[in-house]
């Protein structure tokens, strides 16, 4: 037999199936080892077939690795589309849905052992003797409470011991696999009552299946329980599913709440989990042992098998666009596993997409909307406070009145507040107030941050770290100046100010295993209390005692060159906001901005997505832009920025030969430094095509990438959202 195999390069060149010789225990999906040239390299079996146009000279694949087939055929499938629709390398695709362990044919299987006796108790003590006492205290507690993992035993008795009845043959021993998230709820819950809303909803859910539905639902509508209703019917039928969250932030609580209901069938996959979790899981759902995944964008590509529905909650989430090697969206990749399985797709949001929302007017959608809170609360209220009227007033602290006001009724109330600042770090950056010398990154064309915790000035971007300056480099000032607050800064303020227990959720809070869960728990029950933090705290959080929220700056991602800012931003402000009086009444929402007559906030200030929508659709509609028109950004990166000069215009000449060809088409093109002129090293630049949609123009310009120039990277960017 012949076996069609992708070789494990990342190169356009050889993106490309090649044929070998297989072995007998070779099956379509296995990773195998193969020899490439002079190397010996790892791949993966696609298709097999009897023979081949290149016979006589084929070589043969040196070792089948894996001991069954990692890839399943709808996986296999997913991995041909991904690559075809994103432009994307099949080799870089198929590293997505398979753990570098298995590929590579690594272990990481856990296993204890189940002890129990081989004979009558009184036998057991005769052949121990009346001195060996632990021994026999051993066997008395195996007697009575039946077999036992051998771990258990080895800490009530030491190990010593249990080799010791092992030696003079008393015990059986039994291997058990142990996975290491697999932990059972007892005493599951029963389901809710749910409202008229959400039931109507869930039966226009299972009675069209084979549909895509947008959940549009307020923030506490009850969205969730409509997702585990989903679930039940599911598992019911004898089919599994997936629930897709943004943030890893908000896989325990989702993971906590789907286990108290369903147990041990829930299965966990996050960038979060160490490399035996991951292990783990993925076998738990690969042999169907597990049946409902929960986890962020990379949990689309779960093996799982029979998949009954699929669930992406906070679908508006930029989270679910993948911005870095292999560039995906979440959204995509869903509706192929939906439609190839004929089960549900159910995207769940307060603030859609703009065009999850198009879609869903135009039909393409089926809408289903939940306007008002199950406990029939009302939203809370929002302030919009002008932070240049507080200046005029002689109030130069970062917490206007009306938000130290919110913050000592919440304190005298006894309750909790949340304070949303999407900008991580103590300062932005340092300054020399003399000469005006910023420290920047020296592998990037950025500002290096401020961190007065560890003491260091941080990169964002490659995470390099450097002292903080005393001295300016420059002209030796010492005078130097703080940038713009960050969320560290932030806890310090309110602490000093207010004297009660204030919590920090950001990407530098939560770097090690488990401390999004302790964070929140610690906040949870701790009362009154304030929890500062990015937009990780913005979205599915449902803490009962918050009763105030306050917005700080809100003006950071209204003033960005994505044409997607706008949207952003009334998405933030939505989210957040609705993380107060959730379960009881009287909740306030201040948000501080220096341009309160923005349309952005008059909108968020009434919850009015609608509103919202049409002044925003109309003005994309009239300045052409997504979901009108279509963008494609070519980033090329090197090194050597004349190397990625003129790369950059050979390529600009190449879509300029497109431009012409397609002349009624084309809205914009220009090449351009990328707003982050480089990053880790390497230069970057950029070239923005808008065009209205064409399929043919966007076939042409993909073929671009395949261009092999030494030295340069240059990826391809499917209507971008973030742009840097």
């Amino acid at each position: 037999m012949i076996a069609e195999v992708i070789v494990d390069i990342s190169n356009n060149s050889v993106d490309k199936i090649f044929d070998y010789i297989a072995p007998d225990n070779c099956l379509v999906g296995c990773s195998v080892l193969v020899p490439f040239g002079k190397r010996t390299l790892l791949g993966f079996v696609l298709r097999m077939k009897d023979s081949s146009d290149f016979s006589d000279s084929l070589k043969s694949i040196i070792k089948v690795i894996s001991r069954k087939p990692l890839l399943k055929s709808e996986i296999i499938d997913l991995s041909f589309y991904m690559a075809k629709t994103f432009y994307l390398r099949m080799n870089d695709c198929l590293k997505l849905m398979v753990p570098n362990n298995h590929r590579e044919g690594k272990s990481l299987a856990v296993f204890d052992y189940i002890l129990s006796l081989t004979c009558s108790i009184d036998e057991a003590i005769n052949k121990i003797g009346k001195r060996a006492k632990k021994q026999i205290e051993a066997v008395v507690f195996l007697s009575d409470n039946g077999p036992q993992k051998q771990s258990v035993l080895n800490k009530l008795f030491s190990s010593q011991v249990v080799n010791e009845l092992k030696a003079k043959g008393l015990l059986s021993i039994e291997s058990e696999r142990i996975f290491r998230l697999n932990e059972v709820k007892q005493n599951l819950e029963s389901p809710k009552i749910l409202n008229e809303e959400q039931t109507r909803a869930v039966k226009a859910i299972l009675s069209n299946k084979d549909n895509t539905f947008l959940l549009f639902g307020v923030t506490g509508s009850g969205k969730t329980e409509v997702y585990l209703n989903i679930i039940k019917s599911v598992l019911d039928d004898g089919k599994n599913a997936i629930m897709l969250v943004p943030e890893i932030s908000l896989t325990p609580l989702m993971v906590d709440r789907f286990k108290k209901r369903f147990g041990s069938v829930i299965a966990v996959l996050h960038s979060g989990l160490n490399e035996g979790e991951r292990y783990d899981e993925w076998e738990r759902i690969y042999s169907n042992k597990a049946r409902v995944i929960i986890g962020a964008r990379s949990a689309i590509f779960a093996p799982v098998s029979n998949l009954g529905a699929i669930i992406i909650d906070e679908e508006h989430d930029s989270s679910y666009i993948s911005e870095s090697n292999p560039r995906f969206d979440t959204h995509v990749i869903a509706d192929f596993r939906a439609r190839y399985n004929h089960c549900p797709l159910i995207l769940g949001s307060a603030t859609p997409k703009l065009s999850t929302y198009k879609l869903a007017l135009d039909g393409k959608y089926k809408l289903l909307e939940l306007k008002s809170r199950v406990n029939d609360l009302k939203m809370p209220e929002i302030e919009i406070v002008d932070m240049t009227e507080e200046l005029r007033q002689g109030n130069t602290s970062i917490l206007s009145a009306k938000l130290q006001d919110g913050l000592i009724e919440c304190k005298n109330s006894n309750k909790q507040a949340i304070i949303f600042l999407n900008r991580r770090g103590y300062a932005s950056f340092q300054m020399c107030k003399k000469c005006g010398y910023i420290a920047k990154c020296e592998d990037c064309a950025v500002s290096l941050v401020y961190h007065k915790q560890e003491n260091v000035l941080k990169c964002h971007f490659c995470g390099k770290k450097y002292r903080v300056l005393d001295l300016c480099p420059n002209c030796g000032s010492d005078k130097i100046k703080l940038g713009s607050i960050g969320t560290e800064q932030v806890v310090d303020i309110l602490k000093e100010q207010f004297k009660i227990p204030v919590f920090r959720m950001d990407n530098d809070s939560t770097r090690t295993k488990d401390s999004h869960k302790k964070i929140l728990e610690e906040f949870s029950k701790t009362s009154p209390s304030i929890l500062v933090g990015t937009q990780m705290i913005a979205k599915g959080h449902d803490f009962p005692l918050v009763n105030f929220v306050g917005i700080l700056d809100a003006d950071i991602s209204l003033y960005t060159s994505d044409y997607t800012s706008a949207e952003n931003t009334f998405q933030l402000v939505t989210q957040v906001a609705g993380r107060a009086g959730r379960k009881s009444s009287g909740a306030k929402v201040v948000l501080q901005t220096y341009t309160p007559n923005h349309y952005v906030y008059q909108f968020a200030k009434n919850y009015d997505y609608l509103g919202f929508y049409k002044k925003e659709s109309n003005l994309r509609e009239t300045t052409n832009f997504p979901p009108y028109a279509q963008i494609i950004r070519i980033l090329i990166s090197s090194e050597n920025r004349e190397i990625c000069i003129n790369s950059t215009k050979e390529l600009l000449d190449e879509c300029k030969e497109v431009k012409e060809k397609y002349k009624d088409k084309f809205i914009f093109l220009q090449a351009m430094p990328a707003p982050i002129k480089r990053i880790k090293t390497k230069y970057r630049f950029q070239i923005i095509l808008r065009f209205f949609n064409n399929l043919e123009i966007e076939g042409e310009i993909a073929k671009i990438q395949d261009r092999v120039i030494k030295g340069v990277s240059i990826f391809l960017e499917l209507n971008p959202t973030s742009i840097r």
